[in-house]
């Protein structure tokens, strides 16, 4: 059968991916170019390997580490934990973030166009990806809203959550809040708690009687999207830079916190109750499909971050090395996290007790 000359000239352009110097190919014919896409067009790139790394290890390390892992670590058996954990690493998080990386970089597209390019039938893959990403982003940004309002509101003299408010009458008397006041056998609220459901959330008694409309969480949930946008508005000419702040700026305040943890009195019982192993949690279950769920979640595996990361690297980088460095930096800062976390809530339970 004769080839038509344009056929023969898009397999003159096309190389199979299962070439010596593509890592991470697969058994499909994909055009060359380190800056073109499948189909011929021009791709940003990142301004260097640095830039790269940083947004990699930026999205990878969140709440999930900070947040997250230590409450998971304490609830499933402590130091035991860290078996489940790093066999789930090896078995699934390494491979799956090097897949990502490796079709993301050869195919150069985002998640939606790698999947429907491998096969129309996964097509559904990379829909469902961007689907669960908008899904994250909603409640992540209410977060960043939250922390916006008590950035906000620390720039008093007397922080708004140090001590209960008053509650004030038409004649200009005033009594400390009833429901904050402590009692004589409980109190209701603490200030902090107060501060949290009342003035925050504005939490409502029950569903029936909804309070005003919170306008102050509404607004800075509104500075939140804009503040997403400004990362993302010329791609990543713009977020690239961004990376250089959101990547570090975590690391230092945990080291900021380290070094204040460690020197609380209760910090070592707080990193006992961390990481004293309960070894009869390894027969349950459940324990190993949380170290799943939580290498997912830690890693941002399967919603499509890092096939658009890696879609702006070169084709011949090295994508094998940096999965293996991101997921370990990834895990190592979780057990760091934990230290910094419990090194305080050990000396707050001993404040409390005492």
């Amino acid at each position: 059968m004769l080839q038509t000359n344009e056929g023969a000239a898009e397999q003159r352009n096309k190389v199979p991916v299962t070439d010596p110097g593509v890592p991470g190919g697969a058994a499909v014919g994909l055009p060359s170019g380190g800056g073109l896409g499948p189909n011929g067009e021009q791709r940003e790139s990142w301004d260097s390997k640095l830039t790269f790394l940083l947004a990699t290890v930026g999205y990878a390390v969140g709440l999930g580490n900070v947040w997250r892992f230590p409450y998971l670590a304490q609830k499933n058996g402590g130091g035991a934990f860290l078996i489940p954990y790093f066999v789930m690493l090896a078995v699934e998080g390494i491979p799956i973030f090097y897949l990502e990386l490796a079709i993301g970089q050869r195919l150069r597209k985002g998640a939606i166009g790698v999947w429907n390019q491998m096969s129309p039938y996964l097509g559904g893959i990379g829909i469902s990806s961007a689907v669960v990403s908008f899904n994250v982003a909603l409640y992540y940004n209410t977060i960043i809203a939250w922390c916006l309002f008590y950035f906000a509101q620390s720039f008093q003299a007397q922080l708004p959550w140090a001590e209960c408010p008053n509650k004030y009458y038409e004649n200009g008397s005033y009594v400390p809040e009833p429901e904050c006041v402590k009692g004589i056998i409980f109190q209701r609220s603490s200030p902090t708690q107060y501060f949290w459901y009342r003035t925050t959330l504005m939490i409502s008694e029950d569903i029936n009687d909804p309070e005003v409309f919170n306008w102050k969480i509404a607004l800075a949930l509104i500075i939140a999207w804009l503040l997403v946008y400004m990362c993302m508005i010329k791609g990543i000419a713009s977020s690239g830079k961004v990376v250089y702040v959101t990547a570090t700026f975590p690391y230092i305040v945990l080291i900021i916190f380290f070094f204040r943890g460690i020197t609380l009195k209760g910090m070592s019982d707080g990193l006992r109750h961390l990481f004293t192993p309960k070894w009869y949690t390894l027969t349950d279950p459940v324990v190993w499909l949380e170290a799943g769920t939580q290498i997912f979640f830690s890693l941002g595996l399967a919603f499509g971050g890092l096939i658009a990361f890696s879609s702006y690297n070169p084709v011949n980088n090295d994508c094998y090395r940096d999965a293996i460095m991101v997921s370990l930096t990834n895990c190592f800062t979780s057990m760091f996290a934990g230290i910094v976390v419990f090194s305080v809530i050990g000396s707050y339970a001993m404040h409390f007790v005492h």
